[in-house]
């Protein structure tokens, strides 16, 4: 079968509640085999976490409604349109930026709102649809954070921007670059380069990169090439900071350039949820009953929170589209209180606040025993406020 589902009562109603209201299922498209399996299987029981704590709040009892779109887009839509037929009156999903793009349209088309926490694509809050929301940030924002780390905080008067010719990596570069020209003028790009996926030798890349002799080499790509890259640049005797993004934070990175060359290189990612204040008490709760977090536990918990906040604002009698827009208002003008801070959205559905920091590499980091947090929260200042309700 190409998906498979699973209604799940997630808690058990008291018997006062048993006739009385219909339950608000809530859509949850997870992957729930294969290798992200035991990322879908992490993100359900913080799903399930959240249902909990919020059933009693909304006095009815809540359903969860899992579905798997293989990473495939067809089969996204069709997901998408067997949980509209099951009654959702929300979706937390779906996994990969290209599922959520053509799901978000059969969501929209029905007016249930879509809350993701891993799609960070663009376009999928650039496409007009009032209906889309994520909790996590966008591709570009990470290069909105690594401009301002570099001209803050490195202060580069020089900078080359290499990417690999993806989307994604594109992206990066563009954002990277017309953010630092417009805050600090086009002459401190010295040098755009473009290298390929799967290509390992980058020595005439770095050859004219040297001759610039920039300050900072930013990189939109992933771990593999970003490995190499930086690498060979040492070999070369260039000292340049090395800054990129999420897609090189991994520890593959420092075995493909060697500890020596990956040291020191700065990556912009989510902040690490153990620096949160916010996160603290439910991290301890989400291991006494299942084992260490997953990359996206705290962000699944926070999606069907703000949804279920958003339903017990605004009490929707059922999930008809009409009513389901009170849904949408209120999510559109509320702030939420999670174990990710304080969460405001723009008009787009996106964080109001980018949501990226900046990590260094050394050996003994408190992030995959490589990566360590350089900016942003820290564990004793900025604690969060109680949300204006």
């Amino acid at each position: 079968m190409r998906w498979c589902w699973l209604l799940l009562g997630a808690v058990l109603a008291s018997p006062a509640w048993a006739g009385e209201l219909p339950p608000v299922k809530l859509g949850l498209v997870i992957p729930m085999a294969g290798e992200a399996g035991r990322i879908g299987q992490s993100m359900r029981q913080a799903a399930e976490l959240a249902v909990a704590d919020w059933t009693e709040k909304l006095g009815r009892k809540v359903q969860l409604v899992l579905g798997d779109d293989q990473f495939d887009p067809k089969q996204a839509v069709a997901v998408a349109e067997k949980l509209i037929q099951d009654g959702v009156w929300g979706v937390v999903g779906h996994f990969y930026s290209s599922s959520s793009i053509p799901a978000s349209s059969v969501y929209y088309q029905a007016g249930i709102p879509m809350v993701t926490a891993t799609s960070t694509h663009p376009w999928l809050t650039a496409q007009g649809f009032d209906n889309v929301f994520r909790v996590s940030g966008r591709d570009d924002q990470h290069a909105l954070a690594a401009a301002e780390f570099i001209l803050s905080r490195l202060r580069a008067r020089r900078i080359a921007v290499v990417s690999d010719r993806t989307e994604y990596g594109r992206t990066l570069a563009d954002t990277l670059i017309r953010t630092v020209e417009r805050r600090a003028g086009r002459r401190i790009v010295v040098a755009v380069e473009e290298i390929a996926q799967g290509d390992k030798d980058f020595s005439g890349v770095v050859a004219r990169l040297k001759t610039r002799e920039p300050d900072v080499v930013y990189f939109g790509g992933i771990f593999r090439e970003g490995g190499y890259l930086v690498r060979q640049m040492r070999q070369a005797g260039m000292k340049a900071a090395f800054v990129s993004g999420d897609g090189v934070l991994d520890p593959e990175f420092v075995k493909i350039a060697g500890e020596e060359a990956a040291s020191g290189t700065y990556l912009t990612f989510a902040p690490d949820p153990r620096l949160l204040p916010a996160a603290g008490p439910f991290i301890q709760r989400f291991e006494a009953r299942y084992g260490p977090i997953g990359p996206y536990v705290l962000y699944t918990y926070d999606a069907m929170g703000m949804l279920m906040r958003a339903i017990q604002i605004a009490k929707p009698s059922t999930n008809s589209k009409e009513e389901l827009r009170k849904v949408l208002k209120v999510m559109h003008t509320m702030e939420y209180d999670g174990t990710l801070g304080r969460l405001r959205w723009d008009k787009n559905g996106d964080l109001a606040t980018s949501p990226y920091v900046v990590y260094v590499t050394r050996k003994g980091g408190s992030l995959q025993g490589w990566f360590e947090q350089l900016t942003g929260i820290s564990p004793t200042r900025n604690r969060t406020r109680p949300a204006k309700r």
